[in-house]
């Protein structure tokens, strides 16, 4: 019997500087495959291909698609792991799991607020779904770690919805809130410092390392309702190296979701 579900969005329309997020889901299964690891996570629980229900790969011409398609995946009733794609999927993706969970709490870890109202004239750019998803009530409780470029604007909206932002420059004062119920994690790949993760479109120097990502991941109190890992671009990889960190966090990700 299955336990998590895996969908991966091919997506990366909505990115504002450069293309490749849409070649990503394929390549982070090949990762996660790959002979050079095994399929355990760092406590020990076997990542088997019988626990994940792999609903595949999807090619998107219409941004509203990913709301029905990830709709149809919850029918399994098991926690849904997504690949992008850029970040803009998270915003359809919440209102899927928001119709069948109401409001959830969100782990956002992000080199940037992504707060905008618009950027460049789009609504749902990747720099705009936590401005969507607290606008239209999918959650009141958003925690956001390791931004690092917060404009004013995307400082206002912050205070305005009551966002919980740490900001990279404050890491040491990172405390994990105490949740009480499962939650949504957003995990944004150039979250990571571009030494650790150089596969991304937006380098965002003094970031998070990936042991620090690992020990959120690890000391979330809750299990996760969701998850997804977006904006690995392997048009920027080098070496494979991001793809693998993306692997790497996936098993600390569905063995939480475990």
């Amino acid at each position: 019997m299955s336990k998590i579900t895996l969908q991966g969005f091919k997506f990366d329309e909505k990115s504002s500087f450069l293309k490749g997020p849409a070649l990503a889901p394929p390549l982070v299964r090949e990762a996660f495959h790959s002979p050079s690891a095994n399929y355990y996570s760092e406590s020990g629980v076997y990542i088997s291909e019988e626990l994940i229900l792999d609903c595949g790969d999807f090619e998107i011409n219409d941004y509203f698609e990913i709301e029905r398609i990830t709709k149809k995946n919850l029918k399994s009733g098991n926690p849904v792991l997504t690949f992008g794609g850029d970040h803009s999927i998270t915003y359809p993706v919440l209102k899927a799991l928001h119709e069948k969970h109401g409001e959830i709490g969100i782990l956002h870890i992000d080199a940037h607020g992504d707060l905008y109202t618009d950027f460049e004239g789009d609504s749902y750019s990747h720099a705009c779904p936590f401005y969507n998803i607290m606008k239209d009530g999918l959650s009141t409780d958003l925690t956001q770690v390791g931004i690092r470029t917060l404009s004013e604007e995307q400082r206002k909206n912050a205070r305005e919805f009551g966002v919980k932002i740490i900001e990279m420059k404050d890491f040491e004062l990172f405390e994990m809130p105490k949740y009480q119920k499962p939650i949504y994690l957003s995990l944004d790949i150039d979250a990571l410092d571009p030494a650790f993760a150089p596969g991304v479109s937006h380098h965002e120097p003094g970031g998070l390392s990936t042991r620090q990502v690992i020990e959120i991941i690890q000391n979330i109190p809750v299990p996760l309702l969701g998850a997804d890992i977006v904006e690995y671009n392997p048009e920027r990889d080098i070496n494979g190296v991001t793809a693998m960190v993306c692997a790497k966090l996936m098993k600390e990700i569905v063995e939480k979701m475990l």
